[in-house]
């Protein structure tokens, strides 16, 4: 039987809020890294190795501030496994996790749809200056009403900044946003704020907040 995640502060009633903000990676989109595991794997790196180094802040962070370029990033991410790899095997990880090719859960899509229904949606999310590419790339341009990236405010989660912009577009106090998010630090950092905060885990966690029974759909 599935335990819903733990919420930072209550559910709430469809009623006690007048704006949704949500996380896109990890609860929207998902990255494939059967590729980069596969090079793990020839290589004899255990597997998660890339992932672990890619998304060390000191690698992660100027990628998501807009500092440098995917391609910029890849090469940060070669030059930390060379030493174990080689040259030609580091390059070929750094491209393959730069490449990754991504989808949407189309549960929570549904989901955040309905929802936007009702209130005003924002996808607040660290991410690339490609994040609106990727968004048309997975059907999903027309998503949501406004779209807060890191990289194009140069602030990023759990920054608060980035949690103040976001409601600033919904158009709605702070402290009447319901906040969505995979990363208890992120999620905290809203509650911090006087947001609601739901810790995602599984498409299901989100009926209770959004306020939809558990057979709605």
């Amino acid at each position: 039987m599935h335990t819903p995640a733990p919420t930072t502060g209550a559910r709430p009633p469809a009623t006690a809020y007048d704006a949704v903000l949500c996380d896109l990676d990890n609860v929207v989109r998902y990255y494939d890294l059967t590729r980069v595991t596969a090079l793990e794997q020839a290589a004899g790196l255990p597997e998660g190795t890339t992932a672990g180094l890619a998304y060390a802040p000191e690698l992660d962070l100027p990628l998501l501030l807009g500092r440098i370029t995917p391609e910029e990033w890849a090469e940060t991410i070669a030059a930390g496994l060379t030493d174990r790899v080689g040259v030609e095997r580091a390059r070929d990880l750094g491209r393959a996790m730069a490449g990754a090719p991504f989808r949407a859960d189309e549960a929570v899509v549904a989901l955040l749809r309905r929802v936007r229904e009702r209130v005003p949606l924002v996808l607040v999310t660290n991410a690339t200056l490609q994040l609106h590419d990727d968004l048309a790339a997975l059907g999903l341009g027309d998503l949501a009403d406004h779209v807060v990236g890191s990289a194009h405010e140069g602030v990023a989660k759990p920054d608060p900044a980035i949690y103040r912009i976001a409601a600033a577009r919904a158009g709605v106090p702070v402290d009447r946003c319901l906040f969505v998010d995979d990363r208890r630090e992120n999620v905290d950092a809203a509650v911090a704020l006087g947001m609601t905060g739901v810790l995602f885990r599984e498409p299901a966690d989100l009926h209770g907040p959004f306020g939809f029974g558990r057979t709605d759909g």
